[in-house]
């Protein structure tokens, strides 16, 4: 039997916990095999803060689009996309120097090393949800982590170099959760292509949604919406908390382009 398998294909995000802390040697365990997640490399151009404070976690409750159970989850972890402690050491090194020495112009991370540092983060993250699964653990993401730059930064007393690309909260499920029906995902012949990149036309899209379109025309329909697409961009894409993701992320880059606090 894979033990590998099982794990991933019966996982789903958990909400709710048991009333439960998540022991020392299981936080070491998930973090042991947290830090062997392949880097780019090999410079682990992540940091991972533990959110112990209940103050921090009540914050983030809020800041991260008022959801409450961040504040009830037994573990939380914060992923930075961290290129402040390579480019720290290069000082440290005297790369300033050397570059003078040779005339070169000292580069600064940019655009490219931000996303190349973001997989990193998310790659080890996953790697941390995976080993948690395996111990019996659930796990959600919160990708609104990315929203208040100005108070994350200031929480976390982040520096330019440090981007918070996602917040993982950790918990035992409550037996409600472990029976709760996983949600679907679009089928292979939607997502993996051959050789290119496959743009799906009309008839395509309509057979991709038509499932979870029907699960909407169930439902209750809200006011001035025709069909699940609309509901989408309401509800998620042009939503309040979107347009504020939006605002803090440009912030967070401009602040990464400049290198300055």
């Amino acid at each position: 039997m894979n033990p590998v398998l099982p794990v991933l294909l019966s996982r789903r995000s958990v909400r709710t916990y048991q009333d439960r802390p998540v022991e020392d040697e299981v936080k070491q365990e998930v973090l042991r095999a947290t830090l062997r997640a392949p880097t780019a490399g090999n410079w682990m151009l992540y940091s991972i803060i533990d959110v112990t404070r209940q103050a921090a976690k009540d914050t983030l409750a809020v800041t991260c689009d008022k959801q409450p159970f961040i504040a009830r989850a037994p573990w939380v972890l914060l992923f930075l996309a961290d290129y402040q402690r390579l480019y720290d050491y290069f000082h440290l090194c005297g790369v300033p120097e050397w570059c003078e020495r040779n005339g070169r112009t000292l580069a600064r991370p940019e655009e490219a090393d931000l996303l190349l540092a973001c997989c990193d983060a998310l790659i080890a993250a996953q790697t941390a949800v995976v080993a948690a699964e395996s111990l019996g653990l659930g796990s959600c993401y919160i990708g609104d982590i990315m929203e208040n730059d100005e108070a994350h930064r200031l929480l976390f007393d982040l520096p330019p170099y440090a981007f918070p690309i996602c917040l993982l909260c950790f918990g035992y499920p409550t037996e409600q959760q472990k029976q709760r029906a996983q949600p679907p995902r679009f089928g292979p012949e939607y997502i993996v292509f051959d050789d290119h990149y496959q743009r799906h036309d009309a008839d395509t899209l309509t057979r991709m949604y038509a499932e979870r379109e029907a699960d909407f025309a169930r439902g209750r329909r809200p006011e001035g919406i025709d069909n699940l697409g609309q509901a989408m961009y309401a509800r998620k894409f042009d939503a309040e908390f979107s347009r504020e993701a939006r605002r803090s992320v440009k912030a967070m880059l401009e602040r990464w382009m400049k290198g300055q606090d």
